[in-house]
């Protein structure tokens, strides 16, 4: 799996971006699992051609001393269709945008 990972988080720092997370994504079944939403305009071709399959999403895990960010979008309904692919270079650039808003907003310098 590709992901990009923030570690050596501190208590607080991790506390501070399960806040951040719970306001901001939409919260997962399991505990620390969240989904940031891929925006209409930077869906892939066949992400585009399969509006059954949306929305699709990438998985947001925090973790005791550190957060990752899947650098796979995923299906909402789906979990085996051709639709669930890696990001982009556009999804990627949106995904790492958020971290980086994150980080600044929260004070992360880990």
């Amino acid at each position: 799996m590709r992901y990009y990972m923030i570690d050596e988080l501190s208590y607080l720092e991790r506390d501070n971006l399960d806040s951040y997370l719970k306001r901001t994504l939409k919260p997962g079944s399991l505990e620390g699992v969240y989904f940031l939403e891929v925006p209409p305009d930077l869906l892939a071709e066949a992400q585009r051609g399969h509006e059954e399959c949306g929305p699709f999403y990438f998985s947001v895990v925090l973790e005791e001393h550190a957060v990752k960010f899947e650098l796979l979008v995923r299906s909402a309904s789906n979990m085996h269709c051709s639709c669930i692919a890696q990001a982009s270079k556009a999804q990627r650039t949106f995904l790492l945008n958020f971290v980086d808003t994150m980080l600044a907003e929260e004070m992360i310098s880990a």
